[in-house]
């Protein structure tokens, strides 16, 4: 699967303002493999070793600027449909958090999510990620369904 077609699934973008061209998945990728050479820290690729390909991404990456939390690393994932309620965004973004404060001495990480997806909401708690509030999103003022976002935090001296 190629990442086009994971940002091309309506049902694996239902919490997102819009499905995904060509050129917006390779601005990512270009985006993603620059701030892994300067941070160390991207949305990674993720494989099942028992059948290699692409199933999505679960990472970290930089908050974006507009919001009154910057500067904030953020952990996000993505997986394709058929690998859903597996326990693998939680398997990938624990160790993506461990990575975060072992390796990159990070003091916190954030996640946000639109109120209605539930989904990635219940990822953020079973990885031991605490609400913090809910606030309305900028960037997705436009979208009323999306607008209300989650915010949650995790630091490293918490368990």
């Amino acid at each position: 699967m190629r990442l086009i077609e994971l940002n091309n699934d309506p049902e694996v973008m239902a919490f997102f303002p819009e499905l995904q061209d060509a050129s917006v998945c390779l601005s990512f990728i270009h985006r993603m493999q620059d701030s892994f050479k300067q941070k160390n820290y991207c949305y990674f690729a993720v494989e099942l070793l028992e059948a290699p390909g692409l199933l999505g991404f679960i990472g970290l990456n930089e908050v974006d600027s507009s919001l009154d939390f910057s500067p904030a690393v953020d952990i996000g994932w993505r997986l394709k449909k058929e690998h859903w309620h597996r326990g693998l965004a939680t398997e990938g973004a624990v160790r993506c958090l461990a990575y975060a404060f072992k390796e990159l001495q990070l003091e916190e990480v954030i996640s946000i999510a639109p109120s209605v997806n539930l989904p990635s909401i219940k990822v953020m708690e079973k990885i031991g990620m605490k609400h913090v509030r809910s606030f309305d999103h900028p960037k997705l003022a436009n979208f009323p369904r999306l607008h209300s976002c989650e915010l949650y935090v995790k630091r490293s001296n918490e368990p």
